[in-house]
């Protein structure tokens, strides 16, 4: 049996639940759990913002653990070995985007919290493919939130072949803003933070922006016209589209990974006139998260955390929906 955290409803506290995963599928490994971050789309997902949660609803998919069993057709992981797992616990492996080594674009994905439980939890099940080590020079106490919101900001850069020359702006300093300013600095790009916040402005700096922009200022904003060679946001709220648009230079790209539920209200001339982009993109494949975990063991870098108990979930939920996670979560087990 696996004891978990989970949710009878939507909105409802985790409480105690135990299940009987079945037999081990010979693709698959279970992985005992150190620590499992939370993340904002844990709270959505807990609250069905997005329509698909099947309850009892076990969240959890920034999980960093060791391999305590393996199926018998896995060969590139073994027991013992430290591991981390993300968004997604399984892919079909058959279809063109899979062959292709975009596995997180595979359209029959096994999300790690939808169909599936996920890590608040003693242990986890995941298929081998979707499950990456953990490199010497990553720190397995704050990893957790690399393997959702940290490839979710990394995998831009290489997805669009970002060059180090760049000038890139960050929408919001949060739990993926933060991240976003130090793989961009170490990327070797000119980054600029936008944010509202005195605070996150001086904290922006330290963790590595070069330059900050109020973005509530009508004024900052249009000095900056023309300026920027991508913006990455990773606000999930509705904001003048058409103002952050003006700041993108010739080419310029408009790039989407916060999960904001409006409808992007944008001029098409603005697109049109200098040849601008506008995108998303989700996580990242599992060679793309290796590879952003090797570039953060190479530059030391690694998300701001704070840690709970894994029996401290209520309260790590109750921290997180008030804004007042400094600026990832971490619970840990016993």
């Amino acid at each position: 049996m696996i004891k978990a955290y989970a949710a009878q409803s939507s909105g409802a506290p985790l409480e105690p639940f135990e299940f009987d995963p079945g037999p081990l599928a010979g693709d698959e490994v279970e992985i005992d759990v150190e620590s499992c971050g939370l993340c904002h789309s844990d709270i959505s997902m807990l609250d069905n913002e997005w329509g698909f949660t099947q309850y009892p609803f076990v969240p959890g998919h920034e999980v960093i653990g060791k391999i305590s069993a393996a199926g018998d057709k896995v060969t590139n992981l073994h027991v013992g070995q430290l591991v981390g797992l993300g968004w997604h616990s399984g892919y079909c492996n058959e279809c063109q985007t899979c062959n292709n080594g975009d596995h997180n674009l595979c359209a029959s994905a096994q999300p790690t919290i939808a169909g599936h439980r996920g890590g608040f939890a003693d242990k986890v099940r995941a298929q081998a493919k979707a499950v990456v080590p953990i490199p010497d020079g990553v720190n397995p106490d704050t990893a957790g939130p690399l393997f959702c919101g940290g490839i979710t900001v990394f995998n831009p850069l290489v997805q669009f072949d970002i060059p180090p020359t760049a000038k890139v702006g960050v929408v919001g300093i949060g739990g993926l803003g933060h991240m976003a300013v130090k793989f961009l600095n170490a990327w070797g790009c000119e980054v600029t933070a936008f944010t509202s916040s005195e605070a996150k402005r001086a904290e922006a700096i330290e963790m590595g922006a070069h330059k900050t922009l109020n973005s509530r200022s009508d004024s900052e904003l249009e000095a900056s016209a023309g300026y920027f060679d991508l913006i990455l946001s990773t606000v999930n709220v509705k904001l003048d589209w058409n103002a952050y648009l003006n700041t993108l230079a010739p080419k310029g790209r408009l790039h989407m990974v916060g999960a904001t539920l409006e409808p992007l209200d944008l001029g098409v001339f603005g697109l049109i006139g200098a040849q601008r982009s506008v995108s998303g993109s989700p996580v990242g494949s599992p060679a793309t998260i290796k590879t952003m975990l090797d570039f953060a063991a190479l530059h030391g870098i690694e998300p701001e955390t704070e840690t709970f108990a894994m029996s401290e979930i209520n309260d790590a939920i109750a921290r997180l929906r008030e804004g007042k996670a400094h600026y990832r979560i971490v619970l840990k087990n016993s």
